[in-house]
């Protein structure tokens, strides 16, 4: 195998669209990296999972911060702005959050059949296929952008929270071509939750050539499904980053890629799912 790059960070997020934790080292499994969005909040109005792809219900999600207290399997510690911490095993972190968020809602830990999301589309020339946006919103909209509902994990195993699949890897080379050509956005990894940022060196969007292909990574290996279409919860405020619908408009401008039968879509980093669990670690070998 040639070698790509290396792994400059690992990033899990015990509880979908909430702020997560940057590790040193984790596992790679069939679910992708080990106690990743293990947990979601479910709407008890609607049934749906809530995520920052609809900013107006749920852009107070990504104000809190999930870790876990021991490691994958233990409980999950979920941070308020405030200072308090509602931990996943208590009666109370239900109504704590319901009362943060303005909504009722439950921490949950498995998705049920059918279960989905909610995606509001911005009117961002080239971010998705307007004709394939609209036929799924069916007329539903945010003021002038549609919205559309999408289930969870459908390329995932069943009762899991992925968007598509259980891995996303992202470049610095990536980051580093999107800040030259617009270097007025703001382009912090942090936007963008991969769970493997991959040191590649030089700029470009060399994860485009990598949909069908192999990869070692450290000790695990996986097999690239789809570039990842980027979203409107990229522009999001959180973690002392501002608001930045900028970022969003350049990679709709520079980067967009046809995905086999679903059109062209603004996309930057991968999906990928597991095919050899193992271990990784920062500054192992990413290769293909």
């Amino acid at each position: 195998m040639a070698e790509l790059g290396t792994v400059a960070a690992l990033y899990r997020y015990p509880v979908k669209s909430m702020l997560g934790e940057q590790l040193d080292r984790a596992e790679l499994r069939e679910r992708g990296l080990d106690g990743d969005r293990a947990f979601a909040v479910a709407d008890q109005g609607d049934g749906r999972i809530a995520t920052g792809k609809h900013p107006r219900k749920w852009s107070r999600l990504v104000e809190l911060a999930a870790a876990y207290v021991d490691g994958p399997g233990s409980p999950v510690a979920i941070s308020f702005p405030d200072g308090t911490v509602a931990r996943s095993d208590s009666p109370s972190v239900g109504g704590a959050l319901s009362r943060y968020l303005g909504r009722d809602v439950a921490l949950v830990s498995h998705a049920a059949v059918g279960q989905a999301i909610e995606e509001v589309w911005p009117n961002i020339d080239g971010l998705a296929p307007v004709d394939l946006v609209e036929s799924m919103s069916g007329g539903r909209r945010e003021g002038d952008d549609p919205v559309t509902d999408i289930p969870v994990s459908s390329m995932a195993p069943a009762g899991t929270f992925f968007d598509l699949t259980t891995l996303h890897v992202l470049t610095t080379a990536t980051l580093r071509r999107l800040r030259e050509l617009e270097p007025a956005a703001d382009f912090d990894v942090r936007r963008y939750r991969p769970n493997v940022l991959v040191d590649v060196p030089g700029s470009g969007f060399v994860e485009n050539d990598w949909v069908g292909a192999a990869l070692g990574i450290g000790g695990a290996e996986a097999r690239v499904d789809l570039p990842t279409m980027r979203c409107v919860m990229t522009t999001l405020a959180r973690d002392g980053l501002a608001t930045d619908r900028s970022s969003l408009q350049a990679i709709a401008r520079h980067n967009q890629v046809e995905i086999a039968g679903m059109g062209t879509w603004a996309c930057a980093g991968v999906y990928a799912s597991v095919t050899g669990a193992g271990t990784v670690a920062v500054g192992d070998l990413v290769s293909r």
